[in-house]
């Protein structure tokens, strides 16, 4: 599972202005419902039921909510780097910048932790959150969180 197979460059925010966890939550659930169809309350449902069960903020800055949604056909991911940094109930109680929401259909099975899997291994490298946090454009941060499709292409 490569991340381009579930992200594109419409799925991709550079500059979200949300002031808290419920804030983005459900402006990403607004993006997703437009990306899938979905009703925009069964997403964000779904990402509250997600966040009571523990916060999906895992620290240095970063989360990745993340649940199965009734509807979807395949995994859907889409990236945010906010304005400003939020509370988002994190591990290490850092405010949350950057955002990798994924959604996967009920049926998904191993593909959705596979591709959690990723995302986390990616978003662990401070190298190339530094690069997120830096660039000016949705085009550039998907060419940072896609980049490892186009090196292994050449």
């Amino acid at each position: 599972m490569q991340i381009h197979e579930i992200l594109t460059t419409n799925c991709v925010f550079a500059s979200l202005n949300a002031k808290s966890k419920k804030q983005v939550l459900e402006e990403l659930a607004g993006k997703a419902s437009g990306a899938s169809g979905v009703p925009k309350t069964k997403v964000f449902e779904t990402l509250l039921e997600r966040e009571r069960l523990g916060t999906t903020g895992v620290g240095d800055g970063i989360a990745i909510p993340h649940g199965k949604v009734e509807g979807l056909d395949r995994l859907l991911g889409f990236f945010a780097r906010l304005e400003d940094p939020i509370e988002f109930e994190s591990i290490d109680d850092k405010p949350v910048d950057l955002i990798f929401l994924l959604l996967a259909p009920v049926t998904a099975g191993t593909d959705h932790l596979k591709a959690l899997a990723r995302i986390s291994r990616l978003l662990r490298d401070h190298v190339t959150c530094d690069k997120l946090r830096a660039a000016a454009s949705p085009e550039r941060l998907y060419y940072l969180l896609t980049r490892e499709a186009v090196v292994s292409a050449s």
